[in-house]
């Protein structure tokens, strides 16, 4: 059984929903980054970790990626072009919104405060609005391959999530249309769930 090590609201949700779409035992550990019990797993600190066995698996997409080839779901098979499409899609994802939002972050509370640059943050909201446009023209479908849920989709949907809450907005039908389609399915209510309720 695999156990995820990591808050709902990180980046663990992404390969909670995984693990919900793929229908998967597995148990979860709720820890912050930088935690004890996280650096005894993972000596950089970061979540999410997961455990399989003895291995040890770090990144939300490394473990996505795992996931689905391990129990044939949520990708293209390997080797195969449409595989190689999603993972051109994949990396697009972790360039053009996951590492814009973590550069925002980074900027507003992750740095130390004399490392700030506040200035940069109009720059990022305008680059990921952008994105935003660009990725609605390769929705091919239901989700973004075509008709065939895969990593990519979680990946982009909890990204749009993220960008809500850091308040970096956008204005595309198409890519609204598309992220409600994939908040409205199970598994990921099944996470959502589970994220702290405000004080």
């Amino acid at each position: 059984m695999y156990t995820l090590i990591g808050g709902v609201n990180s980046r663990a949700f992404r390969p909670l929903w995984a693990l919900e779409e793929l229908g998967v035992e597995y148990t979860h550990q709720p820890a912050k980054a930088r935690a004890p019990e996280v650096y005894a797993k993972n000596p950089l600190g970061k979540v999410p970790v997961m455990l399989d066995g003895d291995a040890v698996l770090t990144d939300s997409v490394a473990i996505m990626t795992f996931l689905a080839d391990k129990h044939g779901g949520l990708t293209a098979p390997a080797g195969t072009p449409a595989r190689a499409q999603q993972d051109a899609m994949t990396c697009w994802l972790i360039d053009e919104f996951d590492a814009v939002l973590w550069m925002a972050a980074k900027h507003s509370f992750v740095l130390p405060q004399d490392q700030r640059v506040p200035e940069i943050k109009p720059y990022l909201k305008d680059a990921f609005a952008k994105n935003v446009d660009t990725f609605a023209d390769h929705i091919a479908g239901e989700f973004v391959m075509g008709d065939t849920m895969t990593v990519a989709d979680i990946l982009a949907v909890h990204c749009l999530n993220w960008a809500h809450g850091a308040k970096f907005a956008y204005d595309n039908n198409v890519v609204d249309a598309y992220a409600r389609r994939l908040r409205g399915r199970d598994a990921f209510k099944r996470v959502r769930a589970r994220l702290p309720k405000p004080a």
